[in-house]
């Protein structure tokens, strides 16, 4: 079944309509929180009694002071609980990350001459270069003749079984 493609100008009108759907549900919402919250307001906390003489009010306000002073020791105590687990979970990650030990980079190839690797290793003052080079040479030289050599061995040894076996035959 062929699905015709919708027109950009029609894809746009919708996305408008939908993010305006989604602005009232917003503002409802946030109107909803506003009246949830006077209710609860409303509800535990009881509207001032301002009725009477000066002694009630200030009788009043020394029982608000004891509360908030109350209220603040709670805050300044959750205050340094919170910081000592900030402290102790700080601490969790730096030995978190000793124990896993730093990720070591990849190693990368590198091409270098001999004589760079001689200074890297002997410094700048060294002129062994042609005396190595040299010596490299003729240990190469040596190295490729070698295995002629043994490849020779090794088929001598095999015609040598191979008489052998034909003088066990024809006895």
């Amino acid at each position: 079944m062929s699905e015709k493609k919708m027109t950009s100008s029609r894809r746009h009108h919708l996305k408008s309509v939908i993010l305006q759907i989604a602005a009232g549900w917003i503002q409802q919402e946030k109107k909803d929180v506003a009246a949830a919250k006077e209710a609860y307001l409303a509800e535990q906390c009881a509207g001032p009694n301002l009725g009477g003489d000066q002694a009630t009010l200030m009788e009043t306000c020394k029982k608000l002071h004891a509360l908030i002073d109350k209220v603040d020791e709670e805050r300044y105590d959750l205050a340094g609980k919170v910081g000592k687990a900030d402290k102790e979970i700080d601490d969790l990650k730096m030995k978190v990350i000793d124990l896993a030990g730093l990720k070591k980079p990849a190693l990368r190839k590198v091409r270098m001459t001999a004589d760079s690797m001689l200074k890297a290793l002997l410094g700048s003052k060294h002129t062994v270069n042609l005396e190595l080079r040299n010596n490299l040479k003729q240990v190469k030289k040596e190295v490729k003749e070698e295995p002629a050599e043994a490849v020779g061995d090794w088929r001598k040894n095999i015609e040598e079984k191979a008489d052998r076996k034909k003088m066990f035959e024809t006895s």
